[in-house]
């Protein structure tokens, strides 16, 4: 039987574990890198950011002509597999059933209830 959590979304929420940048951070990567900083230094700066994103925001023609490419070369398969896949859903169930028992996120029913 499912958990109850399964159907919270916490995606763009403060919940979501994904690393995102901020319209505000890609502006600043602009700027900095305008200034004369190296892109290797801009991702320094930014801890959780790698040195090829920062180039992708730089250069957004080159992250369309490599997303071209990987579905050419069928890149991304591995990642439907389920071998691969399957340990990572469970871990990002477990993760939502946390925060549910410990009363972070609820069931839209339960907020409208009260």
């Amino acid at each position: 039987m499912p958990f109850k959590s399964e159907k919270i979304k916490i995606a763009g929420t403060k919940y979501d574990r994904r690393k995102r940048l901020t319209d505000e951070d890609r502006e600043n990567i602009k700027r900095l890198y305008g200034e004369g900083m190296a892109i290797r230094q801009i991702a320094r700066l930014y801890k959780y950011v790698s040195r090829r994103l920062v180039q992708f925001v730089l250069f957004p023609e080159r992250a369309k002509i490599v997303a071209e490419r990987a579905k050419e070369v069928r890149r991304w398969e591995k990642y439907n597999e389920k071998e691969y896949h399957s340990p990572i859903m469970r871990n990002y169930r477990r993760y939502k059933q946390s925060l549910y028992k410990a009363g972070k996120i609820k069931l839209e029913s339960e907020v409208e209830r009260r």
